[in-house]
């Protein structure tokens, strides 16, 4: 028998000065059996921090299909493809193509993901930012996971200061780039 997702409910208020973006959003995000706690709260994170008309959650971990977050414009293009943890190449070069915009973020070490994504020969590599959350606040966050969560996000100047499961966050959102 196949495990199922388990669905969280989640309340985000939303303060992104940086973007003029003021919403307080109500959520349902599904974690797959084979997702981490820790690839969860990034995904959450890389959604509200590029929140827009028309953005979404992906079909999930097993489809190759889709990145972890996406927008849409009304005609059904997809603008931005976001990428979460340590995706491959191949799939930051479709996003990076098919898009108007390609972004990744990442709860693992920098380096790696770099080392992983430079140099593969990805559409428009440099202009693609590549944003690494702190490790310990992002493991602090999917510890105090429960199915219902409340969060505050505020951004301004590139910090996001985060209030929620896990106590209060300030994540610098400077953006890595290729070379």
């Amino acid at each position: 028998m196949a495990l199922s997702s388990t669905v969280y409910a989640v309340t985000v208020h939303l303060s992104h000065v940086d973007r003029a973006v003021y919403e307080t959003l109500d959520l349902r995000v599904a974690r797959h059996p084979s997702e981490t706690p820790e690839y969860l709260v990034t995904r959450l994170l890389a959604y509200c921090l590029e929140y827009e008309e028309g953005i979404a959650f992906g079909d999930g971990v097993s489809t190759a299909d889709t990145p972890a977050v996406l927008v849409r414009d009304l005609t059904g293009r997809v603008t931005k493809w976001i990428e979460v943890g340590m995706p491959s190449a191949d799939r930051v070069h479709r996003g990076s193509k098919l898009a108007g915009r390609a972004a990744v973020y990442t709860h693992r070490d920098l380096r790696q993901v770099m080392a992983l994504l430079d140099g593969q020969g990805i559409h428009r590599a440099e202009a693609i930012p590549v944003y690494a959350l702190d490790r310990g606040a992002v493991d602090a966050m999917a510890a105090g996971l429960d199915r219902r969560v409340e969060l505050t996000i505020n951004v301004m100047d590139q910090q996001a200061y985060v209030d929620g499961p896990g106590g209060s966050h300030a994540l610098a959102l400077e953006p890595a780039h290729f070379t």
